[in-house]
């Protein structure tokens, strides 16, 4: 029995450790969480006596390296009655394991490169590695910071690396790999650990809390977590101040409070006015944060968090079970991924990495913060740059064809947004053709206001999603085939969709709306979405692949390959192509193209292209021969 418990009153109480410190990782079990890789290969290492001579720890800061070293250097020296010889089986304390890890055991010396960065620190250490180790079995030194030697210190350090004696081992602890000599990285064995992930640090709080007999919620420990930013030292002492902060109890308001952070739910709604183009409710949603104590760059980063969050949901459907994510930010981030396009996600978050570090370098922080989100409010009622020059190729056109849909926020999976609606109805107009005014000798295209009889089109400025029992629009590019699909491909400049389609779609069925296709074998799985969504975008109606049981026709490159080899079959039943090919041993028929009509007297030809070989087997082109 210990002497506390023995006479409680005589002793003062032990000095309060911090949890980062408490509870600091002792054995490799405890390094399972986050650092598996790196675990399982120190376990098979040691289990065939494959244990080197260096080894080379890399990482972020507060991912358990010195942590790392001091457990390795244990079970290096791991000594028990039962068991003596390096392993990490170390569940039983062994004899010197207590003082390698509190730091003060005479064969293990730790250094910090940072306040040791001379060629006389390696000095030392070359002259002290002769001497074989007091009591453990191997001298072992750990560098930490190793990256803060100078050239000198390396390049001193070099010889004694690569051929240490036998009783030597050195740990080293980066946080710079890239600044650490090639030299020296090919004579260690290197080890990076990762960042832990949010979930796995959520899941270290609940256990260290429940030992600690502290009261939590979830979504507090979520911001934690996320604040860590991988980082377990990081996240246990955040831990420790949320206690503190919350009076014994860790609560999701008093954790926004002390990392000065904006609701989740708040951040969303922001992002949902902005992506709508409703500037001043955006300002409004920002300026209660705001007031509320949240800081003007936190909320944008909160919001560049979501966005990536969004795009990240449209293409890794597994990212919704990430532990971190609150209840909303899951099924509202799964509306914005299905309906908001690629193009404005990607728009909203380089502007939001530009405007972060603006807002954080500017002496009036929240006038900065509002300037960003009235540029990304503006910026999602613009097309585009694809959308914006194709409009313009549109407009200067006599044709009347109708503008693209917007890459802006549309609430229906893609459907076209009443701004491309108003601008498509502009184009169809019989009575608005393109006005061309004479000024300065140059052409200016003018388009014709809607009429008023029709109903007026809605504000750019407020793009509302369309409903999803509106019934299906009649196409204004009329597809009644196969081969109008591929020509809507190769008129938008889709020269993929366009390959796919000749080369996998076999039709079935096609009409206003609807297309019926089964695939040929090796057909990509994305064509199916690919082709809809583009029909529904070059279109401006709403369109249904179905992807049939029926074989189907042929596809486009196996009906042009079918034409061609009746044509030649034709061509060769031709009197004068026999003779010709009769006439010329050894020619061939390379090609047979039917050459239109131009007018009702001119006669339809058929133009053959025919090769043939010399008697001394040279290939001779032929004439294309009209019949």
């Amino acid at each position: 029995m210990s002497d506390d418990i023995k006479n409680p009153s005589s002793e003062k109480p032990a000095a309060y450790r911090v949890l980062a410190r408490k509870y600091r990782p002792k054995d490799f079990s405890d390094l399972m969480v986050g650092q598996e890789p790196m675990v399982r290969t120190l376990t098979n290492a040691f289990e065939t006596g494959r244990i080197a001579q260096a080894y080379m720890l890399t990482g972020v800061r507060g991912v358990g390296k010195t942590t790392t070293a001091r457990i390795l250097a244990r079970a290096l020296n791991y000594k028990t009655p039962e068991i003596d010889r390096p392993t990490i089986d170390l569940r039983v304390p062994g004899e010197h394991c207590q003082a390698i890890m509190e730091g003060r055991h005479v064969d293990v010396i730790e250094m910090d490169a940072a306040s040791h960065t001379g060629i006389d620190d390696i000095r030392e250490i070359i002259e002290q590695v002769r001497y074989r180790p007091v009591s453990a079995r191997y001298k072992v030194y750990i560098i930490d910071e190793v990256h803060m030697l100078s050239t000198q210190a390396f390049n001193g350090l070099l010889k004694t690396l690569e051929e240490p004696p036998e009783h030597v081992k050195f740990i080293f602890a980066t946080t710079e790999i890239r600044k650490v000599p090639i030299t020296v990285l090919s004579r260690c064995q290197r080890f990076d650990l990762r960042r832990i992930d949010a979930s796995d640090l959520v899941g270290l709080f609940t256990t260290i809390l429940g030992k600690e007999g502290v009261e939590a919620e979830a979504d507090a420990l979520a911001m934690i977590a996320r604040a860590a930013e991988g980082s377990a030292r990081d996240g246990l002492s955040l831990l420790d101040q949320a206690i503190a902060h919350g009076g014994g109890r860790v609560e999701v308001d008093a954790v926004r409070s002390m990392l000065g952070l904006a609701d989740r739910a708040r951040i969303v709604d922001l992002f949902e006015h902005i992506v709508k183009g409703d500037a001043a409710s955006a300002l409004a949603e920002f300026a209660a944060q705001y007031e509320a104590g949240a800081s003007p760059p936190v909320v944008l980063t909160d919001l560049a968090d979501f966005t990536h969050l969004v795009t990240r949901m449209k293409y890794v459907p597994d990212a919704t079970g990430d532990q971190s994510l609150s209840e909303i930010e899951r099924v509202r981030g799964v509306e914005f991924a299905n309906s908001i396009a690629v193009t404005a996600l990607s728009r909203m978050w380089q502007m939001l990495l530009k405007g972060i570090p603006e807002t954080e370098s500017s002496s009036r922080p929240a006038g900065a913060a509002e300037m960003v989100i009235i540029r990304l409010a503006h910026a999602a009622n613009l097309p585009s740059p694809e959308d914006a020059a194709r409009r313009l190729a549109e407009f200067s056109g006599s044709d009347g064809a109708r503008a693209p849909q917007s890459a802006g926020y549309s609430g229906n999976g893609g459907q076209p947004t009443s701004q491309a609606a108003a601008v498509s109805a502009m184009s169809r107009q019989p009575d608005a053709p393109a006005q061309r005014a004479q000024s300065g000798g140059a052409t200016v295209t003018m388009l014709r206001p809607v009429p008023q009889a029709d109903p007026a089109p809605e504000p750019v400025g407020r793009i509302e999603p369309v409903p999803a029992e509106q019934p299906a629009a009649v196409p204004l590019v009329p597809v009644k085939s196969l081969s109008d699909v591929a020509d809507l491909c190769t008129k938008n400049r889709d020269i993929r969709l366009r390959a796919l389609v000749r080369a996998f779609v076999r039709p079935v069925s096609v009409e206003a709306g609807r297309l019926e296709i089964s695939l040929a074998n090796d057909a990509p799985k994305s064509l199916v979405p690919d082709l809809q969504n583009r029909l529904q975008e070059w279109t401006g109606a709403r369109w249904m692949v179905i992807l049939s049981r029926e074989a189907g026709g042929p596809t486009l490159s196996e009906a042009e390959s079918q034409a061609q080899e009746a044509r030649v079959a034709d061509a060769r039943q031709d009197p004068d192509v026999a003779a010709i090919l009769q006439r010329f041993p050894g020619a061939k028929i390379t090609d047979v193209r039917i050459k239109v009509q131009e007018t009702e007297d001119e006669p339809e030809t058929i133009e053959v292209a025919a090769v043939a070989e010399s008697a001394e087997g040279d290939i001779l082109p032929g004439d294309d021969i009209e019949t």
